[in-house]
């Protein structure tokens, strides 16, 4: 009989883990659900000799974005059209059916079809994404969940398109913001290499053939180019071994914490990662409340889709302060991260009861300053990026035509 690996929720919001043997998937969700469980992730596992998983690391990450192949694109259609089709008053398995034949990816597909499966069955529709909890995230659960009990389906599922389209809209932003510094700096840093390593040392024969004597930068660079052309495999597997050792340090527990306080602190991009950390933390924690999720569930969900450790242990300190009947507020002003005003939007929702409407101003206005700081940061950046390489380039030619130029002076001499 297969085992699998489970991370469930208890009544009392304790996180559980563990390994049981079931028929299949579907067999282990039922045995869970018996025990009154809210079921997290769910994954097939190997036994070793011990009895215990042979899957590594932590406990359950909870996505918003692309996850077990399906995009968050996919996710916005997919949400956008089922609301349409439950307005339409379509029943809720022939929605399931349409959009299974109409769904382009195949992956996808094969996933509506057995949610179609078993929601014809008797299960709900949260239970039927319950089953497939690496494309559908505990966040959409619980929406669609929550949709459910309060016969509002369709307007949670249209919340649920909002947000990812929010969600989606800011993450193209923000990749935008650094993939075109990242793709020059990596271009000119290849470029340099190339030429101090397989270039340069080619002049380098010419001048010894002259015989005269060199300037100093042109020295200097040569002696440079001589070292890269004997020493540069090792030098590249240096860079690339230490690249790789850094980003396992920083995905780990040890290192993830204090790496991901330094990004809220850090020069140029920090204001920028924490504009996004606190958009996400509002949007994501109204659209919950919005949808009937309660506080402490709200804010589990909040602190796993934060993407940052430092944000992330602030809410999880917070959820402690909300259970002993403390303001939202007052733990995130303690915490030094969260902006003034954000704080003290935050209090005069929760003084006037309209904290939901709050927290979506706060978004709003956070990712207009995304929007900003995005625009103002490549502005400053590709003029930076421009004169950089201008420099470097620039200083590469004029040390190898300096022997030139003092050669021709020489012979008018």
């Amino acid at each position: 009989m297969p085992s699998f690996e489970y991370w469930v929720k208890d009544k009392a919001g304790k996180d559980l883990k563990g390994v049981q043997e079931a028929q299949d998937t579907q067999d282990l969700v039922r045995q869970m659900k018996a025990q009154d469980y809210l079921i997290i992730r769910v994954e097939q596992t190997k036994k070793g000799s011990s009895g215990q998983s042979s899957r590594k690391g932590a406990g359950p990450k909870i996505r918003i974005g692309k996850s077990g192949g399906v995009k968050l694109d996919d996710l916005v259609i997919f949400s956008r059209q089922m609301a349409t089709l439950v307005a339409a008053g379509i029943p809720l398995v022939q929605a399931l059916d349409i959009l299974g034949d109409q769904m382009d990816k195949e992956k996808f597909r094969q996933i509506l079809r057995r949610m179609h499966s078993d929601v014809q069955t008797g299960k709900s529709f949260s239970e039927a994404m319950q089953m497939h909890a690496k494309v559908f995230s505990a966040l959409f659960i619980h929406m669609v969940r929550a949709g459910e009990m309060s016969g509002k389906l369709q307007e949670i599922l249209d919340r649920v398109a909002q947000y990812f389209e929010k969600s989606s809209a800011l993450q193209k932003k923000v990749k935008a913001a650094v993939t075109y510094p990242t793709a020059v700096s990596i271009m000119a840093f290849g470029i340099t290499f190339f030429m101090l390593a397989f270039v340069i040392p080619k002049f380098a024969s010419i001048f010894d053939g002259l015989g005269a004597k060199l300037p100093m930068p042109t020295q200097v660079l040569i002696n440079v180019s001589n070292y890269l052309a004997v020493n540069w495999w090792w030098i590249l597997a240096v860079l690339g071994g230490g690249v790789f050792l850094f980003r396992k340090f920083i995905a780990s527990p040890l290192g993830r914490l204090p790496w991901d306080s330094f990004t809220l602190r850090m020069p140029v991009f920090g204001p920028i990662i924490l504009k996004v950390a606190v958009s996400k933390f509002a949007r994501t924690l109204s659209t919950l409340l919005r949808s009937g999720v309660s506080i402490l569930a709200a804010l589990e969900i909040v602190s796993k889709t934060s993407g940052n450790a430092r944000i992330e242990k602030v809410i999880t300190d917070l959820m402690g302060s909300v259970k002993r009947g403390e303001s939202i507020a007052g733990p995130l002003e303690k915490s030094g991260i969260f902006p003034t005003m954000v704080v003290r939007m935050i209090a005069i929702g929760e003084e006037t009861g309209e904290l939901e409407e709050m927290l979506t101003k706060i978004a709003d206005f956070y990712d207009s300053q995304v929007d900003t700081a995005v625009s103002g940061l490549t502005s400053l950046i590709e003029p930076l990026i421009i004169g950089f390489l201008g420099i470097v380039i620039g200083g590469i030619v004029i040390a190898l035509f300096l022997p030139i130029l003092t050669l021709t002076q020489a012979i008018k001499a």
